[in-house]
């Protein structure tokens, strides 16, 4: 039976997306987890796929068109079958078509068995509720938000643009705000609970002219949100509710507010807003406060990232007695879990491993940290050197697309970051552009971020190559699993200390072992090796990287 994909909102903001590309022509097979599409969105070209096997059998629009969240973007089915009904309804009909398949017999149930719900609430759509706030999609993979924290309390005053809740997602915890005014009067989920998208999470409305025993007696006879729409209107209006709400540059909680014009120019110029001084009402972030940001201003008022310490209480249990924890998987460690699993599995990797004198850079950075306000770091070195050498060896700066093989451009680092429930890796944009006080200033700013769980999907998209550095937990070498969907990553170990052979004497040497992991599906041994010697150069004479 053919299925309708419709267009999925792949960021908080974004309400129509812009077909980058086909992988997928009319007729094609596709199968689940094929490449179909890149969608163009306010904030990044996204990579769609495929959630079943058949043939494409329409597209909504051609490459460089825009479609509206929630318009036909493609149908599946069998070759042959009749879709005019689908066409025609613009995806909407039959209901099950735009769910991704994930339906059991169970919920297929017959249809005795659902009667009774619907017919109490057949009347309602929730989806076009005002008072109804159903768990938005915060994030291209999410399929559910587990509630961090609540911030207000049944019967408590809400007015819109107040922080309703934290929600965490696959990726990080996001804040939720009300798009509305009036009085919390239920919530659908406690602290810690699990809240598929689109599942009711509150309402909000003036007590005594709201049912909200219906509403919530229709949100369990499971007619919540149309299946056809995988988004709903109460997801668009939470979902865009910093735009409407009056905002200014950062608040209590330091979120940090601006208009979404200047917030799609930020990150397509890799500026963090947080950095980035207001001069709209109320110290908003507008357009033109973006365009005349100068990032050594920011650079030098960057405050130091905190040292994380431990508070992880430690067990104390007796002799011989057999003691465990259980710990449920975070929504993080999932996709951690899936993302990670598949990229070994499907890419094949190889590895690289090279010894680079770091005396000169040892002794340059130094220099440097005499001067500078920001402090740097040898893995802002690295940094550098890696978004200098991929401009000169852009194989290694490339992903694979199945049927083709995408050479980036632009030089977009991503930067493992450790936090409590598994890795973030926010994105270092237009590297090679930047100074190494830019770069230090904005890596120091995304680790304190990503500890204090403040990054946003804007700051991990987009990367076209990753660095992942182990070297201050005094570990040699190690080899790290490419994060897709780039082609290769730098795993960076620690200096050591050690006799080397310089002139024919043997003196001490401070060695730093990196090595890289390859896609060899893109690039070849050669490839790689030629990237390394390039960084070696660069790191063994800093001077280099500033011609």
């Amino acid at each position: 039976m053919a299925e309708s994909i419709l267009m999925p909102r792949l960021s908080d903001t974004m309400t129509e997306g812009v077909i980058a590309a086909w992988h997928k022509k009319v007729g094609d097979t596709v199968k689940k987890g094929d490449l179909l599409a890149e969608v163009e969105t306010d904030k990044a070209t996204m990579e769609l796929e495929s959630y079943k096997d058949g043939t494409l059998l329409h597209i909504g629009t051609d490459k460089g068109g825009k479609l509206q969240v929630n318009d036909l973007l493609a149908i599946i089915g069998n070759p042959g079958e009749d879709i005019s009904s689908l066409v025609k309804g613009g995806g909407t009909a039959p209901a099950p078509a735009a769910e991704p398949k994930k339906e059991t017999a169970k919920q297929a149930a017959p249809a005795k068995e659902a009667a009774a719900p619907a017919a109490a609430g057949s009347a309602i759509d929730l989806s076009k509720v005002e008072e109804v706030i159903l768990m938005p999609r915060l994030s291209d993979t999410m399929t559910e938000g587990v509630i961090a924290g609540w911030h207000k309390k049944v019967g408590d005053t809400v007015k819109k643009g107040d922080l309703l809740a934290d929600v965490e997602t696959d990726k990080a915890t996001m804040e939720l705000e009300s798009y509305k005014n009036g009085k919390l009067l239920y919530v659908g989920a406690q602290k810690g609970d699990k809240v598929p998208v689109n599942a009711l999470l509150c309402i909000i409305g003036e007590e005594g002219k709201v049912d909200v025993e219906k509403l919530v007696a229709a949100a369990k006879g499971g007619v919540a949100a149309p299946a056809a729409a995988g988004e709903t209107k109460a997801e668009t209006a939470a979902a865009t509710a910093t735009v409407e709400a009056p905002a200014v540059a950062e608040n209590s909680n330091g979120r940090v507010k601006a208009s979404p014009l200047a917030k799609k120019l930020a990150a397509e110029k890799g500026i963090n807003l947080s950095q980035v001084r207001g001069t709209g009402d109320g110290g908003r972030i507008t357009k033109s406060d973006v365009d005349n940001f100068k990032p050594s201003a920011a650079s030098a008022s960057t405050a130091p990232a905190k040292a994380a310490t431990s508070s992880a209480p430690v067990n104390n249990v007796p002799a011989g007695q057999v003691s465990f924890d259980d710990t449920p998987v975070s929504q993080m460690r999932k996709v951690i879990a899936k993302r990670l699993a598949e990229s070994k599995f499907t890419a094949p990797h190889f590895y690289v491993t090279m010894s680079i004198d770091m005396d000169k850079a040892v002794e340059s950075r130094a220099k440097i940290n005499e001067v500078a306000k920001v402090k740097i770091s040898f893995n802002d070195m690295v940094l550098k050197a890696c978004a200098l050498a991929l401009k000169q060896h852009p194989a290694v700066n490339s992903s694979w697309l199945g049927d083709t093989i995408r050479t980036n451009h632009h030089v977009n680092i991503g930067v493992a970051v450790a936090v409590p429930d598994g890795l973030l890796v926010p994105v270092v944009r237009f590297a090679d552009t930047k100074s190494l006080s830019q770069i230090g200033a904005e890596v120091k700013d995304f680790a304190q971020r990503a500890k204090d769980k403040k990054l946003q999907p804007s700051d991990w998209e987009g990367n076209t190559f990753t660095i992942s550095n182990l070297g201050m937990f005094g570990v040699d070498e190690f080899t790290a699993i490419i994060n897709p969907p780039d082609s290769c990553i730098l795993a960076v170990g620690g200096i050591q200390q050690v006799p080397v052979v310089k002139d024919g004497v043997v003196k001490p040497g401070n060695v730093m072992k990196v090595t890289l992991s390859c896609d060899h599906r893109v690039v070849d041994g050669a490839t790689g090796a030629a990237f390394l010697l390039t960084l070696k150069s660069l790191l063994e004479e800093p001077l280099r990287m500033l011609v």
